[in-house]
């Protein structure tokens, strides 16, 4: 019947990959069964609707994320090098998608936000829950700049760690518009610009 944990998975894994490649309302239930390969009945034994197979696909894309984000900015090297390793460690995922793929494929959580953002409530707010969250993560990172005298202490840093993913998300679209994942090459440059460091400032190593 494919009723078990691997008929979901394979869901899950198909369409991540295709709301990454194709959006979300272009995409069936019949399309997505196809490409996990297993019968529509199994689709909605797992899940009651698209939406609620989208919003599993968002969770889960989140907790593998926020663990990275958590190995990347929750260590003991020095704050401005955390930032850093995330915008680099970004940088190297879209050049992985774009080998894959032919194309680079974005952020996830971006492009549903552009797509769903006026047509899902529920999405859109869940949506805007994990940037809060990215953003409490970044903040936390930039407090600690300042306290070591790597930020301005004159930085707000709420409002650094929201610019800082607001251009995160921007970089990473210009980079599937396109198609370049060079584009993300300014973070670094323009996030020392929002902490009040000099550009030309030495990269922090640790």
């Amino acid at each position: 019947m494919g009723r078990t944990s691997d008929a979901r998975d394979k869901i899950l894994i198909a369409a991540n990959r295709l709301i990454e490649q194709h959006g979300y309302s272009a995409l069936g239930v019949a399309q997505i069964c196809a490409a996990a390969g297993v019968p529509k009945g199994s689709f909605y034994y797992f899940f009651e609707s698209k939406q609620a197979l989208a919003l599993t696909v968002i969770d889960e894309h989140w907790a593998e994320q926020q663990g990275q984000w958590t190995e990347l900015l929750d260590n003991d090297r020095p704050p401005l090098q955390r930032l850093r390793d995330l915008f680099e460690a970004t940088e190297t995922v879209q050049r992985d998608g774009q080998r894959d793929t032919g194309t680079v494929v974005g952020c996830l959580f971006g492009n549903l936000a552009l797509e769903l953002s006026n047509e899902s409530e529920e999405i859109r707010v869940r949506l805007q829950e994990i940037f809060e969250a990215q953003i409490d993560m970044i903040e936390r990172v930039v407090v600690e700049a300042r306290k070591t005298g790597d930020a301005a202490v004159t930085v707000d840093a709420r409002e650094a760690a929201r610019s800082i993913v607001a251009q995160l998300e921007g970089r990473v679209l210009f980079a599937k518009l396109l198609n370049d994942p060079a584009q993300l090459e300014t973070l670094w440059r323009n996030s020392l610009a929002l902490l009040g460091v000099a550009a030309d400032a030495p990269a922090m190593t640790g």
